[in-house]
């Protein structure tokens, strides 16, 4: 006898299910619903990322092949397209927001240190164009022939979890979302440069915010001091430098560091810019050497998840399609961490998607993926153990879906 539910049904477990209940209380997104709950809009949602379904006949049609098994997915049959789209279209985008960093806080308690030795918080600031058709999305404004809506994106190297997401229009410029952002005292902010903003750069100085980016090629400075260059690593310079205020319109007024580094695969200089006067130069270099895990990031989202093509047209159903992704990357994110087997994210979505109805549990699943199942598994009373994932209600002591 079967003694677990599905894969998909224990992946989807780790979404708290009162809190859930909770937050479309809160932004009342079942207001004059009839019988489609929210939770079955995320259960079919979820399906169309980690099942890689292309419409909302696929979404519709591969639950339905598997009636008999939604019980456990908290679903009684499958969704029909029309109430699909319907959900998309008008509920709230903002429910999927507030579940999204509900799942980040689990995700965080799990994630490893980062690999760099100093205490400070590092993140990576980056956005990324995905392109739409502007016939059909017209909403979508980019260029004069062109749609898109750009995802703005904050990483935090301690699990390379996305620990801030924006969705803007294409044509909404990155310094918008940078300047609205908050950072604690000390952490260092690693960034291309798109970002540079010297009056920016003062405010965060002053606030002890670091910032680590590259130099504009047109830019004008002095330098006053050379520092000591280390004796090994590619560093071939660390100044001091002051801009010049006529040139650079009012720019920031304290003391900044430039740090030139050889890039050997490029074969070229790479001047660094920074206000961390405290780190080595090789560590300045180290630093901005992981921005590229940002890029990894939306290469691995765009690839492995569906937010290049969507099941709706409007800029709701958009949201709720790029949510739901971003949702189910902490879900897999956390699956990496709990698994001792050592996956790559495209590998344990690819066979996942293969075994999404398969009767295994979990975390067994994860850690020996290619052992074959117990042809007669044991009963057991519970799914897996919750009580080892912080923050997880006690399903044995009262709490039921």
């Amino acid at each position: 006898m079967v003694g677990h539910s599905s894969l998909f049904s224990q992946v989807l477990l780790l979404v708290n299910r009162h809190q859930f209940a909770r937050r479309v209380k809160e932004c009342c997104a079942e207001k004059a619903a009839k019988g489609f709950s929210c939770w079955s809009q995320m259960v079919a949602m979820m399906f169309c990322q980690l099942a890689q379904a292309k419409s909302l006949r696929e979404i519709s049609d591969g639950l339905a092949c598997c009636e008999g098994k939604l019980n456990h997915l908290g679903l009684h049959e499958s969704p029909k397209r029309s109430t699909l789209s319907y959900a998309n279209a008008k509920r709230p985008w903002q429910l999927f927001e507030q579940v999204f960093y509900d799942q980040l806080g689990l995700a965080q308690s799990l994630a490893p240190k980062k690999k760099l030795r100093f205490k400070n918080k590092l993140l990576s600031l980056d956005a990324s164009v995905i392109d739409l058709c502007l016939s059909m999305y017209n909403w979508a404004t980019f260029r004069q022939t062109k749609g898109a809506v750009k995802l703005h994106l904050l990483l935090d190297h301690e699990g390379y979890l996305p620990v801030f997401a924006h969705l803007s229009e294409g044509n909404v410029h990155e310094m918008i979302v940078a300047k609205s952002l908050n950072f604690a005292k000390g952490t260092v902010v690693v960034m291309d440069r798109g970002y540079i903003d010297y009056k920016l750069f003062a405010r965060w100085t002053k606030a002890g915010i670091f910032f680590v980016t590259r130099l504009k090629e047109n830019a004008n400075y002095w330098h006053f001091e050379d520092r000591p260059l280390p004796k090994s690593g590619k560093v071939l310079k660390d100044q001091l430098i002051r801009l010049n205020p006529l040139a650079a319109g009012a720019p920031c007024k304290e003391d900044l560091r430039l740090v030139t580094i050889w890039d050997e695969r490029n074969q070229c200089e790479v001047q660094l810019l920074t206000n961390q006067m405290q780190f080595a130069a090789n560590t300045i270099a180290a630093i901005y050497r992981e921005r590229w895990q940002i890029e990894l990031f939306f290469k691995a989202l765009k690839q492995n998840l569906k937010i290049k093509t969507f099941v709706g047209t409007s800029a709701n159903a958009v949201r709720i399609q790029i949510w739901t992704a971003l949702i189910a990357i902490l879900l897999l994110k956390i699956l990496q961490f709990k698994s001792t087997f050592g996956w790559a994210l495209s590998n344990l979505v690819a066979l996942l998607r293969w075994n999404l109805f398969s009767y295994r549990d979990l975390w067994e699943w994860i850690n020996r993926p290619f052992d074959t199942p117990p042809e007669y598994p044991a009963i057991q009373g519970e799914l897996f153990d919750l009580d080892s994932i912080p923050g997880q209600p006690n399903l044995t002591e009262g709490g039921s879906f």
